[in-house]
């Protein structure tokens, strides 16, 4: 790694963005080479750094610069980096420290390439005495060829998550138990762990699950799960929050309860899941259908009376003749089961939606800031956040609310500024829509302006909307239409439908849920983002709890609600443009966020500047001289 001593450290970040990576071609950004000096200041000095970096700042770079240089300074522990994003993770391991590697060696910077690996929790890694005990039940000649050679792959790779076609009960059966002690002298795990504290990756990486759970090791003062580290960088830290919500408290989904009842057959004690299908029958058909906002906690957790004790029979009855995996499970969803039937007084409950779509039961911690200060923050190293979305404009203080960062003096903040030119590559169409949301007439009302926006703009649109029902109701009337484009909603098999859309020049992508952060659509694939209501938060367990602490509704609406508005929108809006080339037309169709409105200045406050219309006209026109003559050739538009 870099040699050198503090005083030389600024100088390298400017080598580096200044002098070596323009020859590789990218385009020195003044905002960039900020937000790396800031980054490794707050290294340097042990401090907490929130750093908001709009789009195309290129924070990534900035953090990975930065950590290179500081690690260069001491390079005895690694850099942890955390990131909600399984792609970034591969990303950063796989192309960008290689790509930075490459251009630092030929500097002479650096000898070798600088090392990183992902670090996942024990369930993720195969353990060899239990593979190979799984191996010596089968007859792999009666058992699906493709599972079975899932198996078989599994000898040569640790990390199952790269075995194809693993079935989830074969995942269970061979994992990294929560005890490892195989004493293998050979067993890979161990030695994986070994070159992970033996200083051979410099950089670590993992997901805000693990950065948690090893906090939560280190604040009881049990062995922790990652090694001492030099500093710790968040990613996507705007998802800290929620993820520390399920971190410190419980779910409970369907799957949860099946998986149960599958396990409890298949060791021949029928009686036992017959008991605990027939008494959970009524709330697992209630779990599968789509979340009504309507429906309240009460209405689930009084389905769960007779599960609760069913539970506790079957617990009594064949706990100690069990398996030790299926006892496992049997305990935990006991626990669970009886936590939501019968309540805590210092937890919060609350209904949300799993990766399914369907309902699922969560509970958690009244006081998270405290868990967090207690676990996180307390640690004595220094923490970067960073994210597009920490702050409304250059306000910082919902993020800290949440996170429990709100009087700590080691933290420092940062904004900067996206690189692009909003006013020339977008336009916001903010026309004087009616209100009545709830009214049939409504939904023909949009979905005619949107069919009229499609035509404006050729097609090329992705939809935001802020519910499924709405989602739904627009769908129906424009499936009546005779559009041109193709039309695609974003479903359950997100994946597919995402790659449909992109290989559809032209296309229209019906969307809402994890749409509104989760995907990017670079180029003129969506050159028209339209969003039919402002992202404000349904009320929820959680908001109520958060109520108690405010004079009135009003003040509770500016500090809390109106904020956590804001910060969608500007996710929502990076769905637009991603890259300096792009152009694209971003449509609010929300009464409320028009000037003159009630949230008008809240919205602005969050948006670039760009300039702004009401007219369906100037959309075209905007249209037209932005685009190439192909663009309007796509999706069969003549």
């Amino acid at each position: 790694m870099i040699d050198h001593n503090r005083k030389e450290a600024r100088e390298d970040i400017d080598h580096i963005f200044k002098d070596l990576l323009p020859i590789q071609g990218m385009p020195e950004r003044p905002e960039q080479i900020a937000l790396s000096h800031r980054m490794l200041e707050a290294m340097q000095g042990g401090g907490i750094a929130l750093c908001d970096a709009g789009t195309g700042i290129g924070k990534t770079y900035a953090y990975l610069v930065a950590g290179v240089v500081f690690h260069g300074l001491r390079p005895s522990r690694p850099i942890l980096i955390s990131t909600s994003s399984i792609a970034l993770q591969k990303a950063v391991r796989d192309e960008y420290l290689p790509f930075l590697s490459t251009v630092l060696i030929a500097d002479g910077m650096i000898a070798e390439p600088i090392q990183a690996v992902i670090r996942k929790g024990k369930s993720h890694y195969v353990c060899d005495q239990r593979l190979e005990r799984r191996l010596g039940q089968l007859d792999l000649r009666k058992k699906n060829w493709r599972a079975g050679n899932a198996l078989l792959f599994l000898r040569e790779k640790l990390d199952m998550d790269e075995a194809p076609r693993l079935s989830s009960y074969d995942r269970e059966q061979v994992c990294v138990p929560k005890v490892c002690d195989c004493g293998r002298e050979d067993c890979r795990y161990r030695t994986f762990l070994d070159s992970c504290d033996g200083g051979q990756y410099p950089f670590q990486i993992c997901n805000h699950n693990l950065l948690l759970a090893d906090a939560i090791h280190r604040g009881t003062g049990r062995q922790p799960i990652l090694p001492d580290s030099l500093a710790i960088i968040i990613d996507e830290a705007h998802k800290l929050p929620e993820t520390a919500r399920h971190m410190f408290g419980v779910t409970l989904r369907a799957e949860d309860i099946q998986g149960l009842i599958h396990d409890l057959r298949r060791e021949k004690y029928l009686l036992a899941a017959d008991a605990l299908a027939d008494t959970s029958r009524l709330f697992l058909r209630k779990l599968e259908r789509p979340r009504n906002p309507d429906r309240r906690f009460s209405e689930y957790a009084r389905l769960l009376v007779a599960p609760n004790r069913a539970l506790t029979v079957v617990q009594k009855q064949v706990n100690p003749l069990l398996s030790p995996s299926t006892r496992r499970r049997l305990e935990k969803l006991a626990s669970t089961v009886a936590l939501f039937s019968e309540g805590h007084p210092d937890m919060v409950f609350y209904l949300a939606e799993d990766a399914r779509d369907t309902v699922m039961l969560c509970a958690t911690v009244a006081d998270l800031t405290a868990q967090l200060q207690s676990t996180l923050w307390s640690q004595p190293r220094p923490i970067v956040l960073t994210s597009g979305t920490l702050a409304v404009g250059s306000d910082f203080r919902r993020f800290r609310e949440e996170a429990g960062l709100l009087e700590d003096s080691r933290v420092t903040e940062s904004v900067s500024l996206s690189p692009f030119d909003y006013r020339e590559n977008c336009l916001l169409y903010a026309p004087q829509f009616p209100s009545g949301q709830k009214n049939e007439m409504y939904y023909d009302k949009l979905a005619n302006e949107i069919a009229l926006l499609l035509d404006a703009a050729c097609g090329h649109a992705l939809v935001l909307f802020t519910s499924y029902a709405a989602m739904s109701a627009v769908k129906e009337r424009l499936s009546e239409k005779d559009l041109v484009w193709p039309l695609f909603t974003l479903g359950r098999n997100a994946v597919h439908t995402t790659e449909q859309f992109k290989a559809s020049p032209g296309s229209v992508l019906l969307a809402t849920g994890a749409a509104w952060e989760g995907f990017d659509f670079p180029g003129d694939c969506v050159s028209l983002l339209v969003i039919p209501r402002l992202p404000f938060a349904r009320p929820d367990a959680l908001k109520e709890k958060e109520r108690e602490s405010f004079p009135n509704l009003h003040s509770f609406i500016r500090d809390i609600v109106v904020p956590e508005m804001q910060i969608k929108l500007k996710q929502g809006f990076g769905r637009a443009i991603r890259t300096e080339t792009d152009t694209c037309v971003v449509a609010i169709l929300d009464e409320r966020s028009v000037p003159g409105q009630r949230y008008f200045e809240d919205v602005k406050a969050v948006l670039p500047d760009m300039r702004i219309t009401d007219s369906l006209q100037e959309v075209e026109a905007f249209i037209r001289s932005v685009k190439g003559p192909d663009y309007f050739r796509e999706g069969g538009k003549p």
